[in-house]
């Protein structure tokens, strides 16, 4: 079954929007491994508005489950942070300093130097490497000569054209997700997944290895509690098996 993995980045917002230490990030991704959740996913920014360098060490050190680090590797911060806590994934994700959202994916053709030498760097550390790319083709073909192990989609697209037509909204993911596969590539998803859409998209996209939820999964836990919300994204997946 498709993995999940939590996004706990807005317990950090939350917590940095008045100080101190409420909610406590750690104890989320302790709770949140507890309750279900496949893996936790931090996206540690420069200006750390939200998840900050120590949380990260902080997190690492108490979990068991898996540990994904998404973030810019351009900043030597980042890789030096990556390098000293050795997840078992990290996902390069190209937001630019001050993004608000990550809204984009690598362009693979432009970037491939780059993209080959960081990505070495990692895997020589015992790092399993994903990169956040577009569902277009000529993207997936440059994802597979960077020396990638993985790819994840960003899905924002979808989750726009999944109330206007599902069908035609999923065809580039399909696509995609098979051409990387072509590649022996492993594939993730994520950006604005969630309740109504996860099901169908899982479904079609059965080889799906890992989604990672963080926004609309905390937003629901609002109303049905972490517990509960972890649960129910659990289902979605299970519910495509």
């Amino acid at each position: 079954m498709t993995k999940l993995s939590v996004n706990i980045n807005k317990f950090a917002t939350l917590r940095n929007s008045r100080g101190g230490k409420r909610p406590d990030v750690v104890k989320a991704a302790v709770d949140a491994q507890l309750f279900g959740a496949d893996g936790i996913t931090v996206h540690p920014r420069p200006d750390e508005r939200h998840i900050t360098y120590q949380d990260v060490f902080d997190i690492k050190e108490i979990i068991t489950t898996e540990f994904n680090i998404e973030g810019n590797p351009t900043e030597q911060k980042f890789i030096d942070l990556v390098l000293a806590t050795k997840p078992h994934q990290v996902t390069l994700v190209p937001d630019t300093l001050g993004q608000l959202t990550s809204d984009h994916g690598w362009d693979t053709i432009t970037n491939k130097a780059y993209l080959i030498d960081t990505i070495a760097r990692f895997k020589s550390a015992g790092i399993r490497v994903s990169i956040f790319v577009d569902p277009i083709i000529e993207m997936i073909e440059g994802a597979a000569a960077t020396g990638t192990d993985r790819i994840e989609l960003y899905t924002e697209s979808f989750s726009i054209g999944y109330n206007l037509d599902k069908n035609k909204a999923i065809e580039p993911f399909v696509e995609a997700a098979y051409k990387a596969k072509e590649f022996g590539l492993g594939v993730n998803a994520g950006h604005d997944l969630n309740l109504d859409n996860l099901s169908f998209f899982a479904q079609k996209i059965p080889i799906l290895n890992e989604v990672s939820i963080g926004h609309a999964l905390i937003s629901d836990a609002l109303y049905y509690g972490l517990e509960n919300t972890v649960r129910m994204y659990k289902h979605a997946l299970a519910a495509t098996t």
